[in-house]
């Protein structure tokens, strides 16, 4: 399917296109694309002050336009559409900027980090091995009012309870492993525990 198509000229694009051509959606796309990319980027540059973003939302309103070339009621309007689609993408990518804006000043103010390093995964699977490399060098009951303690988060009554011992023994173990570890570990026992 063909349909003739006339081509307003865009004010500063320099392109005059003045005859009626019968085009197909990929030539018209393209003629569209040759003629007017340049100036769509940069109203889009000014509506989201960033050319690689800008580009990324030209080049989505003219895969889009492809898409729907065949529907187009009037195509020789194309290039207003275009405009409009620029126009409106753009919003789009405004208002997830905003949201995204929002989010992280959120993380920011509660202290979390925004996102764990590259190096996080392996940090922490060091971090992991030092703690248990230290908490198998402890005595077997510290290391076991220990490991209930802050592994499973039982309070010294359930611990008492678990290992048959009185709550003041559960003390004394937690507070002699605890220094231990502390020795151990230095800072690393602070942030662990």
């Amino acid at each position: 399917m063909t349909i003739d198509v006339l081509v307003p000229q865009l004010p500063c694009s320099g392109v005059v296109v003045t005859s009626a051509w019968s085009w197909d959606a990929d030539t018209a796309v393209s003629e569209l694309y040759a003629a007017h990319w340049r100036s769509l980027v940069r109203l889009a540059v000014l509506l989201v002050r960033d050319q690689g973003t800008a580009e990324e939302v030209v080049q989505d309103a003219f895969v889009a336009m492809h898409g729907r070339w065949n529907r187009l009621r009037e195509p020789e309007k194309a290039l207003a559409y275009l405009r409009q689609s620029v126009v409106n993408r753009s919003r789009s990518v405004l208002r997830h900027r905003k949201v995204v804006d929002r989010h992280l000043l959120r993380e920011a103010q509660s202290g979390e980090p925004v996102a764990p390093s590259a190096e996080h995964p392996t940090l922490q699977a060091e971090t992991r091995d030092r703690v248990i490399a230290a908490l198998a060098e402890l005595p077997q009951r510290q290391r076991e009012v220990l490991v209930l303690r802050y592994y499973l988060d039982l309070s010294e009554a359930q611990i008492a309870d678990a290992l048959g011992v009185s709550r003041g023994a559960v003390k004394s173990h937690a507070s002699r492993g605890a220094a231990a570890l502390r020795e151990r570990l230095g800072g690393l026992w602070k942030e662990e525990s």
